[in-house]
């Protein structure tokens, strides 16, 4: 019988494709994602990725698919919709090898745009193509996970205001805060940290994981992902006719200068008020304890970004 001998060039080495799942919300945002499916199909590449397509079809049930990805040994679950969307689907990832993608579909996308991750859909989709993974921190509120920013406040009454308006988008977002902000009265909070305790009368308080709420608005013009700590921005009352000078510094990464602003930095810290407060999650309006404790969890997520982005 003949041996035959073949050179390594001559033989073909064939990688092992990787899982790759997109969890679609249909409601986030303002725009139907009916054709997200066959442009998913069209721009991914076959030849890297085993693609699973699935819609959520009630609150919650991102969660639950990407809980079910895991186990099935999935590389990447990728989020396709606003930071609620992405809440929901990340809370399931942390702690595993499953890395986190986004393809933001929401009416702030604050993560998707601290991370530098496209806007526009079909270069969102062609950036796992070519991706890398890094691992960032996420934050917690007693139980309850957040990865962008989380408080109480006026943020906090804006996001419970806009989640019952009926509609989405950017406009009804502005609308809320035109309206509500009139008729907001700050409120008093005691804060608790390493360092002592201390009580403020607060416009809103705002615990930083990435530096904005989204639609480029920078909460924490400072924040870092990966450095194990969550910034503490407190906006004390100011006089009505100064709102729209702290509103430019806000969407001018100047927020951190402003004299009614003060920002610290902490891995926990507890916040207590007198009554139970509508608190927020990444932009998800909820009814928090009266005692809330936040606490960064460092490099707890992995997340798909671009190749040639400084993360690490």
């Amino acid at each position: 019988m003949a041996l035959h001998l073949y050179l390594p060039s001559q033989i073909k080495i064939m990688e092992q494709k990787r899982k790759i799942a997109f969890i679609i919300n249909p409601v986030s945002g303002t725009t139907s994602k009916a054709e997200m499916p066959s442009m998913i199909e069209s721009i991914i590449d076959k030849s890297k990725y085993d693609v699973c397509i699935k819609f959520t079809t009630c609150a919650g049930n991102g969660h639950e698919l990407a809980k079910g990805f895991v186990a099935e040994g999935y590389d990447i679950v990728v989020s396709v919709g606003g930071d609620g969307t992405m809440n929901e689907i990340a809370s399931a990832l942390t702690e595993t090898n499953t890395a986190l993608g986004l393809i933001p579909c929401g009416s702030g996308n604050g993560l998707a745009r601290h991370l530098g991750i496209p806007l526009d859909h079909k270069q969102a989709i062609a950036l796992f193509n070519d991706c890398k993974i890094i691992k960032m921190d996420y934050g917690k509120a007693n139980d309850v996970k957040f990865f962008c920013t989380c408080g109480a406040g006026f943020d906090a009454h804006i996001g419970h205001t806009f989640a019952s308006a009926g509609k989405r988008g950017f406009l009804t977002y502005l609308r809320s805060i035109f309206t509500e902000f009139r008729k907001y009265k700050p409120k008093k909070y005691k804060f608790k940290t390493e360092e002592g305790k201390f009580k403020k009368k607060a416009f809103l308080v705002t615990f930083a994981n990435a530096s904005q709420y989204g639609n480029n608005a920078y909460i924490a013009p400072n924040a870092d992902i990966q450095d194990g700590l969550i910034d503490v921005c407190i906006l004390e009352p100011f006089p009505k006719f100064r709102a729209l000078g702290i509103g430019f510094k806000l969407m001018s990464k100047k927020i951190d200068k402003c004299r009614y602003v003060q920002i610290m930095q902490t891995d926990k810290v507890r916040i207590k008020t007198k009554k139970n407060v509508v608190f927020h999650y990444d932009g998800e309006p909820c009814i928090m304890d009266r005692k809330v404790k936040i606490s960064a969890v460092q490099k707890g997520l992995n997340i798909a970004v671009l190749s040639n982005s400084p993360l690490n």
